[in-house]
Order: C-alpha cells, then structure tokens, then sequence
C-alpha cells in the first residue's frame, strides 16, 4: 500500500516489474556484456562491407567503387575497439580518487629560500696563529 510519493518493496511499474530502489552503477559484467554488443555490431558491418565490395566489382566492374566500399570499412576495427572500450560518462557527485593538488608541480616554481646568499665573513683569525709579514707569508717557527 503506498503513501503519498514513498516507495515500498511491493511497488512494481505498469509491466508489473518491481521499481529501481538504487542509485548504483551497473555491474561489471553487464557493461562488460553491453562493451561487447557494441564490438560486435560494429565489426559485423566489416565482412558485409567486404562482400559489398566484390558484388560491386562483379556488378559495375568499377575498381573505384569497390575501393571506396574497402576504404570506409579499414577503420572499423579501430573504432570498434575505441567505442567498445569507452566506460560510462561519470557522474556528477561521483568522487574523483586522486587529488592532484597537493602533487602538482608549479609551472614556474619558486624556491623555498634564495638561491644566492649573502656573503658571510670567514671566522677571525685566532691569536695563536702567528701574524703574516708584510709579503703576506707567515713565518715558519
């Protein structure tokens, strides 16, 4: 028995199937099954394509047609395979799992501290040392 807009385990739709009650994606294997469809609908236009080609030769004895018929079905394995291997489109409130942000690398990025730093003064010189002469040499003991 329902109330107002609610749903309850014995809902069912005008056919008499029971109502979608989750938000879930489908499972692997259903989009697996469905990638597959896909695949195969687009790959059974090449060998028709094929045959197409050579009644047309046989028909009109026109090479040229013929090519044509080959040239359009070359690129129906590639995307066939590139339309079967598309996922889903995301969902909106569906979380993104890597946060780039905190390992981006700036395009210009600037040093934590500067490259050039201020000249600092050697240590003085301690007493023990003997003092230089006036060449600038030290006088050996």
């Amino acid at each position: 028995m329902k109330r107002g807009f609610e749903l309850s385990f014995d809902d069912f739709d005008e056919r008499g199937r029971p109502v979608l009650i989750t938000a879930a994606a489908p499972s692997y294997e259903e989009q697996h099954r469905a990638r597959v469809r896909k695949y195969l609908t687009l790959m059974a236009f090449r060998i028709p394509a094929l045959i197409l080609a050579a009644v047309a030769y046989g028909a009109w004895h026109n090479g040229l047609v013929s090519l044509l018929i080959v040239a359009v079905s070359i690129p129906l394995p590639w995307m066939a395979v590139l339309i079967a291997n598309d996922r889903p489109p995301r969902s909106a409130d569906e979380p993104r799992r890597f946060d780039d942000a905190r390992r981006r690398i700036p395009l210009f990025p600037t040093a934590k501290r500067p490259a050039l730093e201020p000249r600092r003064d050697p240590a003085p010189q301690s007493a023990q040392s003997d003092p230089p002469d006036f060449d600038g040499w030290s006088n050996p003991g």
